[in-house]
């Protein structure tokens, strides 16, 4: 398989726009609105990005968008690559060293979420404070990366200002946030209920397949990182009827337009942080 530099993607997308954004947002599950307010904006399909992985699962469109939003310098990744997928987790975080040679400080990552905390409903918003790594495997092993080490401080993985700015987010735009522990599986099926039992007693509040390898190479990359999940269903044991893609998808439907005010106003008010705040 060819495999592509960082580097290589970083010099296409300082091409597509005299743009030099300090934070990318990545839309995962339930975050794919319409971004018809972005301005001066410059799309292009991931295909059309070297070392960019293939993104198949429906609500993930894998395409990149670089424009202002509420005046800010904005990326937006409309969806990502899973790791369920088949892909190495190399290849599912290529995207976060790209953006890292490209200049990206701070990196928002969005998901949709199973909620594990009895007090959690669908529908709500939760900031991640912590992360539990139950994939069964980390994007650092193997291959040294040049120049960076594999041996990772995660005890402060997620960033207190962009934690900051989102729940100032909420405030202003109207939206309960809940924070807690996010647990991440491979998937791509759901969990049993001894599972989420299990899970619990570890101390995750929900539980998703996704955001964690990112956030891994993110630090390691010397990015700030935040991340925002939509918990769009009760975990397995929890609710009444069997869980699906499409229940997930569809109840992402029903709070799309709350989540796209909340990001909408973390944008705003990143932009307003001090660029020496970096």
């Amino acid at each position: 398989m060819k495999t592509f530099s960082p580097q290589l993607a970083s010099r296409k997308l300082r091409g597509l726009s005299p743009l030099r954004p300090r934070l990318a947002i990545v839309l995962g599950t339930g975050f794919d609105f319409p971004l018809d307010a972005l301005e001066q904006t410059k799309r292009v399909s991931y295909s059309g990005l070297p070392g960019f992985p293939r993104v198949g699962v429906p609500g993930h469109r894998g395409e990149l968008i670089i424009g202002r939003w509420e005046g800010t310098p904005v990326i937006v990744l409309r969806g990502r690559a899973h790791f369920y997928e088949g892909h190495p987790l190399a290849s599912v975080t290529f995207p976060v060293r790209a953006l890292a040679a490209y200049g990206i400080r701070d990196l928002l990552l969005t998901n949709a979420a199973g909620a594990i905390n009895p007090s959690f409903r669908t529908g709500d918003f939760m900031i991640l404070k912590d992360h539990i790594n139950f994939m069964g495997a980390n994007p650092l092993r193997g291959t040294l990366s040049r120049g960076l080490s594999p041996f990772v401080d995660l005890s402060r993985t997620y960033d207190s200002t962009l934690r900051r700015l989102l729940r100032q987010a909420g405030r202003v735009s109207g939206v309960h946030l809940r924070h807690g522990i996010y647990l991440a599986v491979s998937g791509p099926c759901y969990e049993t209920p001894a599972e989420i039992r299990a899970f619990r007693r570890l101390g995750a509040d929900a539980v998703g397949m996704s955001t964690v390898p990112e956030a891994i190479v993110a630090r390691q990359c010397g990015l700030r990182v935040g991340a925002l999940s939509g918990l769009t269903n009760l975990a397995a044991g929890l609710g009444k009827s069997p869980l699906t893609h499409t229940e997930v998808l569809e109840s992402a439907m029903r709070v799309r337009q709350k989540a796209l005010e909340l990001l909408r106003h973390f944008t705003r008010l990143h932009g307003r942080l001090p660029k020496d705040s970096d």
